[in-house]
């Protein structure tokens, strides 16, 4: 059991009149059983009630690591956003009274590093991308590890992912589902010239550094599908793992396995 939550913070998917709806109707909840609403930014929150999908997750849990954030999926596929409208309220009831699990989940520390000079920093909960676009060749993009030559990539791309992302684009590059609390970082490249070119497992806390060989090609990193930049023959990308962690709550009793079993329909 876990103290009682006093504070709760409701974010909607943006433009979207049924995460609005369900938002009011989850405040008015909340306030009905004594339950402050506080802004997202607030610094006392608890939890964090995210209603949408797993793109509204992800921008709030970038911008609020350490606050514990529960997702409730309004009908798209979602592996972050684990529960659906019909278990909305029992769900929360059991997490107002302290009956919830909170699991650490790792962040990555991306930092763009142009060849002319310059950069920027993000950050993400699922993975840093870096690929073509649609109409430019395959890319040469050479990565190292701790500052150790591991290979040259001939690819469309290369991601680098959290365990939580490797249900995201990784898996549908042909990565392997990892367990989203494992202390590792995966590198699973995109449709690879070459077939030995497979998906590697790294510690959580390796320097991932990749740099970019091709110098004609339109060529972007992109962050968690919702942020990036372009990038310049010469530039590197570097990531680490960060000092913060997202945190994901979820009532006691259900498992990784249970939103496993139900996304992806295993057993029917």
């Amino acid at each position: 059991m876990r103290a009682l939550i006093q504070e709760v913070a409701v974010v909607a998917k943006p433009d979207s009149e049924q995460a609005a709806a369900t938002a009011a109707d989850v405040e008015s909840w909340l306030r009905e059983r004594g339950t402050t609403i506080g802004d997202v930014d607030a610094p006392g929150l608890g939890l964090i009630v995210v209603l949408g999908g797993d793109g509204t997750l992800l921008s709030v849990a970038r911008s609020r690591p350490g606050v514990p954030i529960v997702g409730v999926n309004l009908g798209s596929l979602g592996y972050l956003a684990e529960i659906g409208l019909d278990r909305l309220y029992a769900n929360l009831g059991a997490i107002l009274e302290g009956r919830f699990e909170v699991e650490e989940r790792l962040l990555l520390d991306v930092e763009l590093r142009h060849a002319a000079g310059g950069g920027r920093r993000y950050r993400a909960l699922n993975d840093a991308v870096v690929h073509k676009s649609a109409l430019a060749r395959m890319i040469d993009l050479s990565v190292e590890i701790d500052g150790d030559p591991v290979a040259r990539y001939r690819a469309d791309g290369l991601i680098v992912s959290t365990p939580t992302g490797s249900t995201a684009y990784s898996l549908s590059a042909g990565g392997p589902i990892l367990y989203p609390t494992l202390p590792v970082a995966l590198l699973t490249p995109i449709s690879p010239h070459t077939l030995s070119m497979r998906p590697i497992v790294v510690p959580e806390r390796s320097t991932i550094a990749m740099t970019l060989g091709s110098m004609d090609e339109e060529v972007y990193l992109t962050l968690d599908g919702q942020e990036g930049a372009r990038l310049h023959g010469g530039d590197r990308v570097v990531v680490t793992a960060s000092e913060s962690k997202a945190l994901l709550a979820r009532a006691s009793g259900q498992t990784h396995y249970d939103a496993l079993r139900s996304k992806l329909r295993w057993g029917e």
